[in-house]
């Protein structure tokens, strides 16, 4: 151990009788001499206080080399150190006022500077806190810098704050306490998590095959002839879309979604359509179909998929999804002493990269056409532009608007009785929408992440891109199933009754993002390495009994996560928004646990514009227990259906933020119904809302310059991109692994792309018979 560390474990926290004695006077120099040590690569500003600061890059669109100079020691520490002295000034707790004196006297020391400089490599962003990192200076200068990388000065603050509440804490374990909570972060057997499930003997039917290959088709079928079941799907929309399929098979089913519940009869019908975190688990079905699969591998909604896998007390189970899911499915179901079968399916129709682009001219745009745009403020520019070159009409779908309006939209799309000829939408077009696309045009294959760009996962560009040529198109449907989505098709269903097949197409705008493009619709997908689960409500109840009552919830959460032990197999999901939740109820005492551990479940993004206010007007209607009376909450944004119709982003914004504020709302009536009494009302006010924003999306325009901006903007990410795959500039970020060559065509291939876009459009009008597909199955017992 360093002297430095020796001196920060004995001094770092004040003890109890610190406060009898003067604190040590800080030993830097002054703000003068300090500013001639910093190095002039970023400027000096001066805070109202007068000291200097130095205004750290934005790490958006900077290169390894940039960060890495400002995260050096000599530069990063002496910025540090001013903030440290204005959180002091500003802080009202005394004992993190101390904290932080005690971190500043010890950060000039030469041998932190030194052996900080010395790491082994740079400091890389990390998704998860680290409450702990606080014994050692060089263990929390680096979590700091790692802060710094993800999430900027908040996150810096963030880390201090997690921090000092560690040392807080864990002044007050005994050696007995910390081995306790070890043994409830044993997380690595979650098959024991459902000792009733293990009795029952299974089967896993696992389908798997490409977007349109009617892989849950044939799991849907098996469910409609089954005496009781449940279908869990990714989205709400999707769960609506089977429950009105069973009912209009005259199979009574129950809708069971987070906000909405209809229940079939006194006591419930033999049918349950779920989204996939409401699935339940205490009844005994014959048939469970659980969508999407791949799903159990996301870093943040994984544990539902894997909750319902293990749970799901059902003789049959069939999942459908990926192929790239196998191998982990396997596993699972071997570590469970199920039986399984796997069902291999191919594509219907056929899809096809294009080996050009549209060169950015929006006038190549044809009727048909599908634009992916990853911001909901260029999806509105890209529909203006679009409508005013071409002079067609442009249906939008993205992921903020309500589901019932995205399938509004999706229906304006598909009818070809009217002039609705074009879509945009962004990636949320990947599931839950049956489209009559015929093309599908990547705006870009970048998406900003929070604090940088990055390339899409491959495995996401070609879910999109399997959009494209579907096998059946709405005209074709029948029936108010005509928005389930098209792997819903039978393969085996005779030719002679099929449609004819359509050829897909996939391209980009930009002649830059094709060969990126093409090397992820060619390359094969990673396999899916672990499944995602998170701590069950009674190990989180009787985790945080060991911690003082003032105790901020979000570091019990992130204490838990960071002590807990997991089997290979599995993964902790992230924290990234049951954190901020938990920080922005903190304030409510009368709150319970169990009350915390509900709001860090709903479903609430605290980036609405006005969202953090309406949650904790929730919050503190249940923590008084006073009315939770719609009307009486004036933090929900009412006032803005009495306005008229603004064709503008920002009435739009608020449209959305208002639709959310009320799904919440509907999502509590639930679980608070003794507070949150206006059920009913809230579903009337939310259909008023949707209602406005269709209107809205009719008329809305936006501004020609965003278009400009963006994409001003993109060019300079696709650049620093570029730069990135450098030898000369190694990176160890995730982009840069996945990055081509800088995409430039050679002399004269302008003329070879014009030859082979004549062959795509010959391809595309010339498409004859497919051979029908086959089912693949094989049967493996599981040890």
């Amino acid at each position: 151990m360093l002297p430095a560390d020796r001196a920060l474990t004995s001094r770092l926290l004040p003890s109890a009788t610190f406060r009898k004695f003067q604190i040590i006077v800080t030993r830097l120099r002054s703000s003068h001499a300090q500013e001639k040590r910093w190095k002039r690569d970023w400027p000096l500003s001066r805070s109202r206080q007068g000291a200097l600061t130095q205004v750290p890059p934005d790490f958006r669109f900077s290169d390894v080399a940039t960060r890495n100079r400002f995260l050096a020691a000599s530069t990063f520490v002496p910025w540090l150190i001013s903030r440290l002295e204005t959180l002091t000034k500003n802080s009202t707790d005394t004992g993190f006022g101390a904290f932080a004196r005690n971190l500043i006297e010890i950060l000039p020391k030469r041998s932190v500077w030194a052996a900080l400089e010395n790491q082994d490599s740079p400091p890389q962003p990390k998704e998860e806190w680290a409450p702990s990192e606080q014994s050692k200076p060089l263990s929390l200068l680096r979590s700091l810098r790692q802060a710094y990388m993800s999430h900027g000065q908040s996150g810096v603050d963030t880390q201090l704050k997690y921090s000092y509440h560690g040392l807080l804490a864990s002044r007050k374990f005994s050696k007995v306490d910390l081995e306790d909570q070890e043994k409830l972060a044993d997380l690595r057997y979650p098959v024991e998590w459902y000792p009733a499930t293990r009795a029952v003997q299974r089967t896993i039917h696992l389908h798997v095959g490409p977007t349109n290959s009617g892989k849950t088709y044939h799991a849907l079928k098996r469910l409609e002839q089954a005496e009781s079941g449940i279908y869990a799907g990714p989205l709400r929309l999707l769960a609506h879309e089977v429950f009105t399929r069973l009912n209009t098979k005259g199979r009574g089913c129950d809708l069971i979604t987070g906000d909405e519940k209809v229940v079939q009869g006194g006591e419930g019908a033999e049918m349950k359509s779920c989204t996939v975190e409401m699935v339940p688990l205490n009844i005994d079905v014959d048939v469970a179909v659980i969508d999407e699969i791949q799903m159990i591998g996301h870093k943040e909604r994984g544990w539902a998929w894997t909750q319902a896998l293990l749970g799901l007390k059902a003789k049959e189970i069939h999942l459908c999804g990926e192929e790239r899911s196998v191998p982990l499915i396997r596993e699972l179901v071997a570590s469970m002493g199920d039986k399984i079968k796997i069902h291999t399916y191919d594509r219907l129709s056929p899809l096809k990269t294009m080996s050009t682009s549209l060169h950015g001219q929006l006038s190549n745009i044809r009727k048909g056409d599908c634009v992916v745009v990853f911001s909901r403020v260029g999806i509105h520019a890209m529909k203006r532009d679009i409508e005013r070159i071409t002079q067609k009409r442009v249906a939008v779908v993205y992921g903020s608007l309500p589901p019932e309006i995205r399938a509004q939209q999706a229906k304006l799309f598909n009818d070809p009785d009217n002039d609705y000829d074009v879509l945009v939408a962004s990636d949320a077009i990947g599931m839950g929408l049956n489209l009559a696309v015929k093309r599908i045009i990547f705006e870009s294959i970048t998406k900003f992440n929070g604090t940088h760009h990055e390339i899409i996962e491959a495995a996401q560009i070609k879910q999109i891109a399997g959009r494209a040529g579907r096998y059946r198109t709405a005209a074709q449907a029948e029936g108010p199933t005509e928005n389930i989505d098209e792997d819903k098709r039978d393969s085996k269903t005779p030719l002679i009754n099929m449609p004819k097949p359509n050829l897909g197409l996939v391209t980009s705008l930009e002649e830059a993002d094709l060969p990126m493009l093409q090397k992820a619709m060619q390359g094969e997908s990673d396999p899916i390495m672990s499944a995602g689960i998170f701590p069950p409500t009674s190990v989180l109840l009787k985790f945080a009994t060991y911690f003082p009552p003032s105790t901020s919830f979000s570091y019990i959460l992130l204490r838990l996560h960071e002590l807990s032990l997991k089997h290979p197999r599995y993964h902790l999901c992230t924290l990234r928004d049951q954190i901020s939740i938990a920080d922005v109820i903190q304030p409510f005492k009368n709150l319970s646990i169990h009350d915390r551990i509900v709001f860090c479940a709903s479903p609430v993004s605290l980036k609405s514009p006005g969202m953090p206010r309406i949650l904790a007007a929730y919050a503190r209607c249940i923590g008084d227990n006073s009315s939770g009376a719609l009307l009486e909450i004036s933090e929900i944004p009412l006032d803005v259906l009495d306005e008229e119709i603004k064709p503008d982003r920002g009435y739009m914004e608020q449209l959305e933020s208002l639709h959310k504020a009320l799904i919440l709302y509907l999502w509590l009536s639930y679980r608070f119904a003794g507070v949150f009494i206006n059920q009913a009302m809230a579903f009337y006010v939310k259909k008023l809302v949707e209602e406005k924003i269709d209107k809205m999306l009719a008329e809305y325009s936006s501004s020609p310059e965003i278009r400009r901006r963006i994409r001003k903007l993109r060019v300079e990410a696709l650049r620093q991109i570029s730069k990135l795959n450098e030898p000369a500039e190694p990176d160890n970020s995730r982009v840069q692994t996945e990055m081509p060559d800088a995409p430039l065509l050679p002399d004269g291939s302008f003329a070879r792309a014009q030859d082979s876009q004549q062959e795509d459009l010959q391809m595309e009008g010339g498409f004859g018979r497919v051979d029908s597909v086959g089912e693949r199955s094989e049967s493996v017992t599981s040890p």
